[in-house]
C-alpha cells in the first residue's frame, strides 16, 4: 500500500512537492486533475515503482531541471521508504497493477491494431504471478536452448568438414571406436579396388602350385655303390687290359661278340670262336669274358645309363627355365592380387636356387657318369656333390612352403573373385568413406572436438527435456486459466453491456514465444484477433469496434485478470482516466467495480479529471476507508492537495436548494442570488418530477399552460391548488430573471416578500413535507 508521496522533484509537471508528504493515502484514493496537471505522470512513478524499471521516471525529466528526478514514497516494505534518486530505486513494490494508456498499448491493442506484442503481453496478463513464473521458466529453458544451438553451431563448425566426407556431424560423433581400423580400411579399400576391376579380377588365374624335381639321393648313392661279385677285380682288370690293347670301342665288339658264342658243343665239349672257330674252352680269359659280359653287367650298366639320362632330363636347363618362368608369373600375380588381399613377399632367389639345383645335378652327372665308366667300381658322392645336394633340398622346402602358403592365399582371391562379380560399388564406397571418417574421428584433436560437441549436445537434451517438463506445466495451467478467463472477461463485457462477447481465448506457441488468441463475437459472428494482417474490407478488430468498445474491452481485460490474480488481496491498483470513452451507463458499472475492488485489495488509487465520475465513487465508499487528493496547478507545474470531494460533489440545485434553506433559516446571504435561484429551483423540481411533462429545455410558462388546459381531465399534472401556486410562484421568480425582466438586477427586494416565496418555493417542491 502507497502511505504518503513525499517528495516529488523534477519529475513531469512536479518541481518540488513535498507539502504532500502529509496527505495521506486510504485503501481507496481518489486523485482529481484537469487533463495535463500530471495523473499521467504519477501513473509512471508507481508503474516504475513496481518493476524496477527507471526509464518511466527518467524519460519525463523535468525540462528546466538541473539536477535527475528524486522520489519519496512511503509504502509498504519499508522502512525506509521507497526512493528514486540517481535513476535508481532502494526498493520496489512489485504488487502494483496499472490500468492505463501503457496497459492498452502494451497488453490490447495500438491505435487500431492488435499486433503479436500484445497478443504476447495479453497472454502473460491471463496467465497472472502463477502462470508468468511458469512461462518464464519455459521461456529460461527456450533461451538455453537457443544458446546450446548457438554453442553447437560453434562446436560444428570446429569439426573439419573434410574429415566427415558425406556425414552429419551427428552421425560423425556417433562412430564407434575400432581398435583395427587401419586393417579394416586396407580391408574396405581392397574390397572396393577389387570391385573396380571386375573383369582383370575374374580372368586373373590362382596362383599354381610351385615344385622343383628332386634329386633321388639315396637311389642314386645304392646304384653308385653297386657291385657284381662273381667277377673280381683282377679279372675285370684283365679284360679290361685287353680290351684296352684292342683299341676303341673293343667293349661293344667284344661284348657282341660275347653275345655270338655257342655253349660248349655236347659231343665234343669244345666252345669254337665266332671269329676263328678255334676252341675257346681252354682259353684263359673267355670264362672272365663270360662273367664280365654277363647279365648283371649289363643291367648295372644300363642302370646306371638311364638314371643319368633321368637326372640329365630331369634337371635340364628347359625345366630349370620353366622354373624360372613359373616365378616371374608368380611375381606377376602377386603384384596383382596384392592390391585386393595380403600375399607373401617372394623371398625366393631363383637365381641361387638355379645355381645350386646345377651345382647338384653336376655332381650327381660326374657320379654317374664315373660309375657308368667303372660299372664294377664303387662310387661314393664327395662332400662337395652332397653339400650341394643338401643345398638344394633346402631350397626345394622353402619353395614348398611358399607354395602351400600361396594355396592359402588362393583361399582368399576365390573370396575376393566372389564378391568382385556381385559388388556393389556405391555400398563398397560407403563403407570405405565411413571407415576412413572413423579413423578420422579418433584422432586426438578431433576426438577431443567431438566430445565437446557431444557434450554440448547431452546438455542440450537435459535442456529440452526440462523445457518439455516446464511446457506441460504450463500447458495443464492453461487448461484451467483461458477458459476462466474467458468467463470472467465475459461476464464484465456483459455488466458494461457491450455489444459483443469473446469466444475461443486460447494460448498458441509460436518461435517468438507463446501468444494469446482470441475471437470477437459480434452478432454470432466471430471476428478473429490472431496472427496475420486482415484481407482489406473483411471485418477486424479494427473496423468493428468502436473506441468506446475497444476501451471497454481493455478495461474488460484488466478487471477479469484481477479477479483471476489468487494474490489480488496484496494488490495496489491504479487506474488513470478509466471513462475517457466510457458512455454512462458504463461509467456507472465501473464505478461499482472500483468500489467493490476497493473491498477486495490492498489499495485502488483511481485518477481522473472527471469529477462527477470521481463523485460517484467517492459517495459509495465507506468514509473510514476513502481519501482525495487533488493535482492543482502551482506556477507553471503542478502540486499535491488536499481535495475538499464533498464541495464538489454537490450539484448546482443541490447548492441552491441549501441556499435557500439557509436563508430562510436566518442564516447571512445575498438576497439577490436567493431571489434568483426561486425560479431555477422550480424547474429542477419539475424536471424530476413530472420528467414526462417538462423535458430538458421546457419553461415555465408553457408548462403552466399545459397544466391549465389539463385541470380536471384524466391527462391532468397539477391540480387546480398547485397550478395556481406555480403561476404566483413563477411570477415572483421571473421578476428577477433576465430573460422575463431585462431590470432584473436592479429590481428591487422586500426581504419579508422574500422570505415568503422561498418559504412557499420549499414546500411546493415537497423539500419540506
Amino acid at each position: 500500500m502507497i502511505n504518503r508521496i513525499q517528495l516529488l522533484r523534477n519529475v513531469g509537471k512536479f518541481d518540488t512537492v513535498n507539502p504532500a508528504a502529509n496527505l495521506q493515502l486510504a485503501p481507496l484514493t481518489l486523485v482529481y486533475a484537469e487533463n495535463g496537471r500530471g495523473k499521467t505522470t504519477l501513473a509512471a512513478v508507481l508503474r516504475s515503482l513496481a518493476t524496477g524499471d527507471p526509464l518511466p521516471i527518467a524519460e519525463r525529466r523535468r525540462l528546466t531541471a538541473q539536477h535527475s528526478p528524486h522520489v519519496i514514497l512511503d509504502c509498504t516494505g519499508g522502512p525506509p521508504p521507497a526512493i528514486f534518486q540517481n535513476n535508481a530505486w532502494n526498493r520496489t513494490l512489485p504488487d502494483i497493477a496499472i490500468f492505463d494508456d501503457v496497459f492498452v498499448d502494451q497488453n490490447v491493442y495500438s491505435g487500431l491494431a492488435v499486433g503479436p506484442d500484445h497478443r504476447q503481453n495479453l497472454h502473460e496478463l491471463i496467465l497472472g504471478a502463477q502462470g508468468v513464473a511458469l512461462n518464464r521458466q519455459l521461456q529460461h529453458y527456450v533461451e538455453q536452448i537457443e544458446t546450446h544451438n548457438a554453442a553447437l553451431r560453434l562446436k560444428v563448425a570446429a569439426i573439419p568438414a573434410t574429415e566427415r566426407g558425406a556425414l552429419s556431424v551427428d552421425e560423425f560423433c556417433a562412430l564407434p571406436a575400432n581398435a583395427n581400423i587401419d586393417v579394416s580400411i586396407r580391408a574396405a579399400e581392397r574390397n572396393l579396388a577389387a570391385a573396380g576391376e571386375r573383369e582383370p579380377v575374374r580372368l586373373t588365374p590362382l596362383f599354381d602350385a610351385l615344385t622343383i624335381p628332386s634329386f633321388d639321393v639315396a637311389a642314386i648313392e645304392q646304384l653308385l655303390h653297386q657291385e657284381i661279385p662273381e667277377l673280381d677285380a683282377a679279372a675285370a682288370a684283365r679284360v679290361q687290359r685287353h680290351l684296352t690293347d684292342i683299341g676303341r670301342n673293343a667293349e661293344a665288339w667284344v661284348a657282341d661278340g660275347m653275345q655270338r658264342v655257342p655253349s660248349a658243343h655236347t659231343h665234343s665239349g669244345t666252345t669254337p670262336c665266332p671269329f676263328c672257330a678255334q676252341d675257346l674252352s681252354t682259353s684263359p680269359v673267355i670264362a672272365h669274358y663270360r662273367t664280365y659280359f654277363s647279365e648283371a653287367y649289363a643291367t648295372l650298366k644300363r642302370k646306371v645309363a638311364e638314371l643319368l639320362a633321368a637326372v640329365t632330363r630331369t634337371h635340364s636347363g628347359e625345366v630349370r627355365a620353366g622354373f624360372e618362368r613359373t616365378m616371374r608369373l608368380v611375381g606377376e600375380r602377386r603384384q596383382f592380387w596384392s592390391q585386393f588381399c595380403d600375399v607373401l613377399v617372394i623371398n625366393i632367389d631363383t637365381a641361387l636356387i638355379a645355381r645350386d639345383w646345377l651345382a647338384a645335378r653336376d655332381s650327381v652327372v660326374a657320379a654317374l657318369t664315373a660309375k657308368q665308366a667303372n660299372p664294377l667300381e664303387r662310387i661314393d658322392l664327395d662332400d662337395h656333390a652332397r653339400g650341394a645336394l643338401l643345398a638344394y633340398d633346402a631350397h626345394r622346402e622353402s619353395l614348398t612352403a611358399f607354395s602351400q602358403q600361396l594355396q592359402v592365399a588362393n583361399a582368399a582371391i576365390r573370396v575376393i573373385k566372389e564378391q568382385a562379380a556381385a559388388a556393389n560399388v556405391a555400398a563398397l564406397t560407403a563403407d570405405f568413406a565411413r571407415l576412413r571418417a572413423t579413423r578420422a574421428r579418433f584422432t586426438p584433436t578431433t576426438a577431443a572436438l567431438c566430445d565437446d560437441y557431444l557434450a554440448e549436445q547431452a546438455a542440450k537434451a537435459i535442456t529440452e527435456q526440462n523445457r518439455d517438463q516446464a511446457r506441460a506445466a504450463l500447458d495443464q495451467y492453461r487448461i484451467n486459466a483461458f477458459p476462466g478467463y474467458q468467463t470472467a472477461i465475459n461476464r464484465y463485457l456483459q455488466l458494461f453491456n457491450a455489444g459483443f462477447r469473446l469466444d475461443q481465448v486460447t494460448s498458441a506457441n509460436t518461435r517468438s514465444g507463446p501468444t494469446c488468441t482470441y475471437n470477437v463475437v459480434i452478432n454470432n459472428i466471430p471476428v478473429a484477433v490472431a496472427g496475420g494482417t486482415p484481407a482489406p474490407g473483411q471485418p477486424s478488430f479494427r473496423n468493428t469496434l468502436s473506441a468506446g468498445d475497444r476501451n471497454t474491452l481493455a478495461l474488460a481485460f484488466f478487471f477479469a485478470s484481477l479477479e483471476q490474480d489468487p494474490n489480488r488481496a496484496n494488490k495496489v491498483i491504479v487506474i488513470d482516466d478509466p471513462i475517457s470513452s466510457l458512455d454512462e451507463h458504463r461509467s456507472l458499472t465501473t464505478v461499482q467495480e472500483l468500489r467493490r475492488l476497493a473491498q477486495q485489495t490492498s489499495q485502488v488509487i483511481l485518477l481522473s479529471h472527471s469529477k462527477p465520475f470521481l463523485c460517484r465513487t467517492w459517495d459509495g465508499a465507506d468514509r473510514h476507508s476513502r481519501a482525495a487528493l487533488e493535482l492543482a496547478r502551482d506556477g507553471d507545474g503542478s502540486t499535491i492537495r488536499c481535495w475538499e470531494v464533498d464541495q464538489d460533489c454537490y450539484t448546482e440545485h443541490d447548492r441552491r436548494h441549501k441556499a435557500l434553506r439557509c436563508y430562510l433559516e436566518g442564516a447571512p446571504q445575498d438576497n439577490r442570488e436567493i431571489a434568483r435561484s426561486i425560479r431555477p429551483s422550480i424547474e429542477a423540481f419539475l424536471r424530476v418530477a413530472y420528467p414526462e411533462h417538462f423535458p430538458p429545455s421546457t419553461l415555465l410558462g408553457p408548462f403552466w399552460n399545459s397544466c391549465v388546459q389539463r385541470l380536471d381531465t384524466r391527462r391532468q399534472i397539477l391540480n387546480e391548488e398547485d397550478t395556481q401556486e406555480l403561476h404566483n410562484l413563477t411570477e415572483y421568480a421571473n421578476r428577477f430573471h433576465h430573460d422575463t425582466n431585462l431590470a432584473f438586477e436592479t429590481e428591487a427586494i422586500n426581504d419579508g416578500e422574500l422570505r415568503g416565496f422561498v418559504a412557499r418555493v420549499l414546500r411546493f417542491t415537497r423539500r419540506e413535507q
